[in-house]
């Protein structure tokens, strides 16, 4: 997380309500030689202290996930690029804006027949938001298939414990200059949802009551 409190100001209902609507980061353990990291879909609850995930059965984490260990999944929102030149103020340098969450917490394995429920929920969260297709759902599977990809992955449960969050925006840039780079990074072809880091550039962090969406996430 950045170290500027400027950019660490936003509430932990902000923070889980983008990992929640994101549900996919980055699975980091200790181990050893080095760490151990794996890219999930994950399933956040309502009250933010907890998450379930999956993994293939050959995966390290997996494999030296025998018990509880402690854990970071690292949530990133949209980055992009800010030129200088974008400020209309000589006198600054290049950066990188960004929405970054990280959940630490402990992993553990859950049992193995909480498979189904887990798969059924982490693919709704994402199905339910491609109407009008109709979701698709585990049991449009043939039974053979769907038993033969379930013994392929194992569930694990995961306890937040803290949630920290970095909205690095501009916010110590007078307003003037931070609306004029959120034009050029609205724009810009260096970033990943520019569009969406401008508008939280100009508009600024949106206000949430609980169970609300995420008015740009």
């Amino acid at each position: 997380m950045h170290p500027n409190p400027a950019f660490r100001q936003e509430p932990r209902i902000l923070n889980l309500a983008l990992a929640r609507h994101r549900g996919f980061g980055t699975l980091c353990l200790n181990g050893d030689p080095a760490p151990l990291l794996s890219h999930v879909p994950f399933w956040l609850d309502e009250t933010g202290a907890e998450a379930e995930l999956h993994l293939v059965r050959s995966n390290p984490i997996a494999r030296h996930v025998d018990g509880p260990r402690p854990a970071v999944i690292a949530v990133m929102g949209p980055d992009g690029y800010v030129s200088p030149d974008w400020y209309g103020d000589p006198a600054q340098v290049p950066t990188w804006n960004y929405v970054a969450v990280h959940l630490r917490g402990t992993i553990r394995p859950a049992p193995e027949e909480d498979m189904r429920r887990h798969l059924d929920r982490v693919s709704a969260q994402f199905e339910n938001r491609l109407a009008p297709k109709q979701p698709w759902t585990a049991d449009k599977m043939p039974p053979d298939a769907l038993a033969r990809m379930m013994r392929s992955i194992l569930p694990f449960r995961f306890s937040v414990e803290e949630v920290e969050g970095t909205w690095k925006l501009n916010q110590n840039k007078t307003d003037a200059m931070r609306v004029a780079a959120a034009e050029e990074v609205r724009h810009s072809p260096v970033g990943h949802e520019v569009a969406t880091l401008s508008a939280l550039m100009t508009g600024g962090v949106p206000e949430m009551d609980k169970g609300a969406p995420l008015a740009y996430i």
